[in-house]
């Protein structure tokens, strides 16, 4: 296990915790990973220009990727203990969710990364893998940024769902944990990060699903603008998010089950 034990051990405060929270229900856990595996992660963390899925719009400007044979074995170490079923099991418990499980593929886990600039707007998570079939239930965020100054940004910010106020915001600060629901009342993001060159904003991810079930109703990621965002960005908004989630119905109901066009992993098979 490269989870902190004491974590473990804590289950029925966390549980608390997570329960007591309204209407998103999350959890921050400092000290998450044990002390080496985190220092591991930041040590051997991937250079941003390495990462190829691009997600450079509008709405945001980050990299991602989920291609651990291409990283430190430490990376594999963590991905194995985050899908074990003794984690898989205190994460159901934790949540009140029972048979959570975060599948091998690019919805399980992998690598967020932002350099100088990067921000992800305010959005909502798509709450279904086309590709397995499962309902995505839960958000694991683990930030790995050592040395983060406050005049950075960067913060997470969870949103109300009507949009009217952020409720909270937490900084990324290294070794800290963000576990919350991905539904409609967990609108989430960070605004553009102010970073000197060199540095950036990085995190493990990792969603867990279950089969699906009594109250599973399709939602499509979106993203929603800031009370304070100008008319012309919550137009643009608002209509690139129109046509975005069209175009993913009918090329879903033509039989697609990967409908991710920036990344650039694909490029890559066909072009090897």
């Amino acid at each position: 296990m490269r989870v902190n034990n004491i974590h473990l051990e804590n289950l029925p405060a966390l549980k608390a915790q997570f329960a007591a929270t309204s209407p998103c229900k999350f959890v921050v856990i400092d000290d998450f990973l044990d002390a080496d595996a985190a220092d591991q992660l930041y040590a051997h963390f991937p250079a941003v220009d390495s990462l190829k899925v691009k997600r450079k719009s509008l709405n945001e400007n980050k990299v991602e990727d989920y291609h651990f044979e291409r990283w430190d074995p430490i990376f594999s170490e963590v991905r194995a203990t985050i899908r074990s079923v003794a984690f898989g099991q205190w994460m159901s418990e934790l949540t009140n969710i029972p048979d959570l499980v975060t599948p091998d593929n690019p919805l399980g886990s992998g690598l967020h990364q932002g350099g100088p600039g990067s921000y992800v707007d305010v959005h909502i998570d798509v709450n279904y893998d086309p590709a397995t079939g499962l309902w995505r239930r839960i958000n694991l965020l683990i930030y790995l940024n050592k040395h983060w100054k406050e005049d950075y940004g960067g913060h997470l910010e969870i949103w109300d769902p009507a949009m009217s106020a952020c409720l909270h915001k937490i900084a990324p600060s290294f070794n800290r944990a963000v576990i919350f629901l991905t539904d409609e009342n967990s609108p989430h993001g960070y605004a553009q990060i102010q970073i000197p060159e060199g540095e950036s904003r990085k995190s493990f991810y990792a969603y867990f699903f279950t089969e699906i079930g009594e109250g599973f109703r399709y939602s499509d990621s979106k993203f929603v603008s800031r009370p304070d965002a100008s008319w012309t960005r919550r137009t643009a908004t608002a209509s690139k998010e129109w046509v975005k989630i069209n175009a993913k119905r009918v090329l879903k109901a033509l039989g697609m089950k990967s409908l991710d066009f920036q990344d650039k992993n694909k490029s890559s098979k066909k072009n090897s």
